[in-house]
């Protein structure tokens, strides 16, 4: 896993770690390479400045526009000129260029047309049979799906049969976003919920960081997910009650895959913005991004640690992303975001020892303050989210902050147990592809899993595989599922692409408003002991500030879909 905002146990056993080590690729070979050739750039206008000037001031800069979107203001421009984004950062019609997909094959045109979008538009409602999205339910099965034992989670935020399962399991017409990594649509604990025909895949695969292409194009179908981050976090959201392994928090909501990220998890920053638009395009009601736009962990408006062109560059994607985040939300789409694996106080981070993480090895260490920002996580608009453990402690790697959390869900903490010593039953079960499962070589030859980690449960010829990961990225799909319910309980009939809506600011305070408040701890700086495997034991702390209503650990609260599903508006 890359540069996602979750944790696997990979991390998790070496808990000082946040983020998993990626791919083994030689970085100063790949920086060379990328440093000595041109490249494709996402380019932004200045507000105020005409599109016509703005092209004239990317001819003059050296570079040829190959892709233009007119509802963001920006285009994906093509310069083998050294000087192109130092002359695109002087314009005055411009903010300047952002390097995208530097390496590899050149991104091609994948938004779909404007007579696609309506035709997709006309099927929303057709989301049965071949689709997937259906109603109908084996007759043998119980509200209480098989693996529902070991969903802590779901009990702790009051998604069961006696919780809001009874009052409802979502809306039919409620469509969920899932900005990820893709998502395994066949995985029949998800299939029965996969919008297939309304997703999309705004990645094309690059050979350098993600491995050889599956298909010829390199670009997967649009129900395919290599990595199996996406796929998780769509099982968090929507797993249905079918008498197969998990549910979700909402069972009968459509999920959307919106494919942003690549094979790698790299999260780069064209597909961000053509997946935000797309979800305003189509109707979609709620949107999950569990990730962060790569390069830059922070984004500084002017660090004097970067270049010109690297200033440029975050300028760039902090007002790229806020634009996409603001069409979103004015196509009313509520957009939800992980808050982030660092064991950080957002309020007052000091050290990015990440950035820029591509191409890898261009790695440097800047000291920091508030003024940088993580996105999406901390664009206006957007729903931070932190996580819990099964003791409903903040997980010892969430980031916090009195500032940016506005909720909590469970994530997951590997070592929330009473002597502190590691057990995945304390981590976040959901869908796994199997054929990622038997790539990692965690299945025996007859299809049994060989890791506590990988769990697989059949109802006879149908086996879905499950697999245990920790991190905000588990918890922000908590958090969207429960916006879910709200849209589905309190919507109504939209025009033009929405067929059920609710405005984002009513969705947003409903979220809110029905989390469950919970006090920082006593005392107020908590410390973490995680005992390793090696026996060793490794401390961290984090300072909660803030009341019971809204403080840095918990914002307003632990989401509760029960009391969602039944708070009048």
């Amino acid at each position: 896993m890359r540069r996602i905002l979750s944790c696997t146990i990979a991390a998790a056993v070496a808990a000082a770690g946040a983020f998993v080590a990626g791919p083994g690729s030689s970085g100063a070979a790949l920086s060379q390479s990328v440093t000595a050739a041109g490249g494709d750039y996402v380019v932004v206008y200045a507000a105020g400045a005409s599109a016509a000037a703005a092209r004239r001031a990317i001819e003059d800069s050296g570079g040829t526009i190959v892709q233009e979107n007119t509802s963001l203001g920006y285009a994906v421009v093509r310069s083998d000129s050294a000087r192109f984004r130092s002359a695109a950062a002087e314009a005055t019609a411009l903010v300047g260029a952002a390097r995208n997909r530097v390496i590899g094959m050149a991104p091609r045109q994948r938004r779909a047309p404007a007579e696609d979008i309506e035709r997709l538009l006309k099927e929303r409602d057709a989301l049965s049979g071949t689709d997937g999205v259906s109603d109908a339910v084996p007759a043998r099965r119980a509200l209480a799906e098989p693996l529902a034992n070991r969903q802590w989670n779901m009990r702790q935020i009051g998604a069961s049969p006696s919780g809001s399962y009874a009052e409802t399991q979502g809306n039919r017409r409620v469509l969920v976003g899932i900005i990820d990594t893709g998502v395994d649509g066949r995985h029949p604990d998800i299939a029965p919920n996969f919008a297939g025909k309304l997703s999309a895949n705004f990645t094309v695969d690059n050979p350098f960081i993600d491995g050889e292409c599956e298909v010829p194009s390199c670009v997967d179908p649009a129900n395919v997910d290599d990595h199996s981050h996406g796929t998780h976090v769509a099982s968090i959201i929507g797993s249905p009650i079918n008498d197969l392994g998990v549910a979700g928090v909402a069972p009968k909501v459509g999920l959307v895959n919106i494919r942003a990220g690549q094979d790698s998890g790299y999260f780069f920053l064209q597909p961000t913005l053509e997946a935000l638009t797309y979800a305003g395009d189509i109707g979609v009601d709620v949107v999950n991004m569990s990730y962060y736009v790569d390069p830059w962990l922070f984004n500084c408006l002017s660090h004097p640690a970067d270049s010109p062109a690297e200033q440029s560059e975050q300028r760039v994607i902090r007002t790229a992303v806020q634009r996409a985040v603001n069409y979103a939300v004015g196509h009313n789409v509520t957009p939800v975001a992980s808050e982030g694996n660092g064991a950080t106080n957002l309020d007052h981070p000091k050290i990015d020892e990440t950035s820029p993480d591509f191409p890898p090895g261009s790695e440097k260490r800047r000291k920091i303050s508030n003024a940088c920002v993580t996105v999406p996580t901390e664009t206006r608009g957007t729903v931070p989210v932190s996580a819990t453990g099964p003791s409903t402690r903040k997980a010892y790697y969430s980031n916090f902050g009195l500032e940016q959390t506005v909720v909590a869900a469970p994530g997951g903490d590997y070592y929330d147990s009473a002597d502190n010593t590691g057990d995945p039953r304390n981590m976040v079960l959901a869908a796994y592809p199997r054929r990622v499962a038997r790539l990692n070589g965690e299945l025996n030859d007859d299809g049994t899993p060989n890791t506590p980690f990988v769990v697989r449960d059949c109802d006879a010829d149908r086996c879905g595989y499950y697999t245990y990961y920790q991190g905000t990225s588990m918890a922000s799909p908590h958090a969207a599922g429960v916006a879910a319910l709200v849209v589905s309980q309190h919507g109504s009939v939209g025009d033009g692409a929405r067929s059920w809506t609710l405005e984002p600011t009513v969705t947003k305070r409903m979220l809110r408003d029905t989390a469950v408040p919970h006090a920082c701890p006593e005392p107020r700086r908590y410390r973490y002991r995680l005992r390793q495997t090696d026996g060793s034991v490794a401390r961290l702390s984090a300072y909660c500030a803030g009341p019971i209503a809204k403080n840095g650990f918990y914002g307003h609260g632990i989401v509760n879909a029960d009391k969602a599903a039944s708070a009048p508006r």
